[in-house]
């Protein structure tokens, strides 16, 4: 294996909601790739088969850090000889994207992607973060778009790129795809899988930089 993709699913849902998009993103890449699914630790109170990184209806705040750390642990241990935390790239999405942002800024990871995430309160990145590629639809009926602004502004300029989309339509891009009802899940899924096609093919360029995650893990 050349890289790892570790892929954290949103709220209510569980490891196999992303599979597909692993699997597809490791068809398109020139190298191959681990491609893995991680399950939150926690049973959705509601959903039957969902898990949640923390409760979020009504949110416990005060679970995150916790909850943190246990992926922090779990990315680390996915590390080995010749496929370390250099060679591995994290996606997740909506409370997913939340928790990739915390824990993977806090790794010498390759990169992150954040999909309709949210920064969680006090949330302080370190300065020095690997690359960070954020995406979000601006009518997101439940992780406000704002969020990503929010959390772009928190980031340094050079290793933050952002990538707004609206009914399939990624806006440096252009690219359509059929349009979806405006809910939260649905509305991301076909704009994430091109778009994050598009930072395999480009190696996620920062700004100018020119030195994306992926292309850290084709070296």
């Amino acid at each position: 294996m050349d890289g790892r993709l570790v892929l954290l699913h949103g709220w209510g849902a569980n490891g196999e909601d992303l599979k597909p998009l692993g699997d597809r993103l490791a068809r398109e890449c020139s190298k191959t790739l681990d491609v893995v699914c991680l399950e939150a630790p926690e049973l959705h109170p509601d959903q039957p088969g969902g898990r949640q990184w923390y409760g979020l209806f009504p949110a416990q705040w005060d679970a995150v850090p916790a909850a943190v750390e246990c992926l922090k642990a779990q990315l680390q241990s996915l590390s080995s000889p010749g496929l370390g935390l250099e060679r591995t790239v994290v996606f997740g999405f909506s409370q997913g994207g939340a928790m990739a942002l915390e824990g993977g800024c806090a790794l010498p990871i390759a990169g992150l992607i954040s999909c309709s995430g949210y920064p969680h309160p006090n949330w302080a990145p370190p300065q020095q973060h690997p690359p960070v590629l954020l995406m979000h639809g601006s009518d997101d009926p439940v992780v406000p778009f704002q969020a990503m602004q929010s959390i772009a502004a928190q980031l340094q300029p050079d290793q933050c790129q952002t990538l707004p989309f609206k009914n399939g339509l990624i806006k440096r891009r252009r690219i359509r795809t059929p349009p979806f009802p405006p809910n939260h899940q649905r509305q991301a899924r076909a704009p994430r899988r091109a778009c994050l096609h598009r930072w395999n093919q480009q190696s996620c360029a920062m700004r100018g930089r020119g030195n994306g995650s992926l292309r850290r893990i084709e070296r």
